[in-house]
């Protein structure tokens, strides 16, 4: 890793992913975080003007229109922002000769695979928001040979709450916690995804597509389970710790399909960097202690 500061520039920076990388990436580089309404990437005609005139080495797109099932019904602005966007801001980021890392999903797959998903499976999206984001996959690395797609599942971070947290405040107040039961793929700390991609900072490692969480599977009730469990451990006074089971098909609420197994292999990061991802229960628990035990400890 070289010792210089690389200057790097985060869109979309409010986002739970964005918001970690620039917490944990600002402790040793020149990091510049830009979100609505300095810069909107809806707005495709702004972008190469507002990129023009700032200087980075690498580009970070951390916007996307991620709530799946308003992709089914917002399809215009979820092909704008998943699709049109990142090759707008894969063309800027190349005349400045630098690199965007550009973050997907697990959704371009359709889940029927009962084993991990390697970057060479051929993706096959359910719906529509994984269809913009494929496309959008599709345009950032056939204009530069430099640039990452990096796809990622079930992300958790300081910056944002997300499903575990979710839960740990449902099971403070509630008591019954349900989740679902038959879905599967892997958790993904934030934070270790700034550790393995800061690797490639360094210009001569080879970009392209990437897949980056932790090790291990799980059920989405499997992950709450967890995270209940190591809240407790961490002193919170919990209603209840178990999470009563249920099925995808009972999410009456659900509009889009869901892949339900979608497992991403990590072996070509691990070869790339040689860092191998640790298992999501012990990146969890170290994110649930560092947030949570400060606040039930006595004063």
């Amino acid at each position: 890793m070289a010792e210089k500061k690389t200057r790097v520039l985060i869109v979309g920076s409010r986002g739970r992913l964005a918001g970690s990388l620039l917490k944990y990436w600002s402790k040793s580089h020149e990091v510049t975080g830009l979100a609505r309404p300095a810069l909107d990437v809806s707005d495709l005609n702004s972008l190469p003007r507002i990129l023009g005139d700032l200087e980075f080495d690498v580009l970070v797109n951390g916007t996307g229109l991620t709530n799946v099932d308003r992709c089914e019904s917002a399809r215009e602005e979820a092909h704008i922002v998943n699709a049109l966007a990142p090759g707008v801001l894969a063309k800027c980021a190349s005349q400045q000769g630098a690199r965007l890392i550009h973050f997907s999903t697990d959704y371009v797959f359709d889940g029927k695979k009962r084993e991990a998903y390697s970057e060479e499976d051929t993706p096959a999206p359910l719906g529509f928001y994984g269809t913009t984001k494929l496309e959008g996959e599709q345009r950032v690395l056939e204009q530069d040979a430099r640039h990452m797609v990096v796809r990622v599942s079930w992300v958790f971070g300081p910056t944002k709450p997300s499903f575990a947290d979710s839960l740990i405040e449902r099971a403070m107040r509630e008591d019954r916690v349900q989740a679902i039961e038959d879905k599967f793929s892997c958790p993904t700390s934030a934070e270790d995804t700034a550790r393995w991609l800061e690797f490639f900072f360094e210009s001569s490692v080879e970009g392209g597509l990437y897949h980056a969480c932790n090790s291990g599977q799980c059920s989405w009730r499997e992950y709450g389970e967890k995270a209940l469990e190591f809240a407790s451990e961490a002193g919170l006074t919990l209603r209840t710790n178990q999470v009563a089971p249920i099925s995808l098909a009972d999410m009456k609420q659900f509009i889009a399909p869901r892949p339900v197994f979608s497992m991403l292999s990590t072996r070509k990061l691990a070869a790339t960097t040689g860092m191998t991802p640790r298992n999501w229960q012990e990146a969890l628990r170290e994110y649930i202690f560092k947030k949570y035990a400060p606040i039930s400890s006595p004063t």
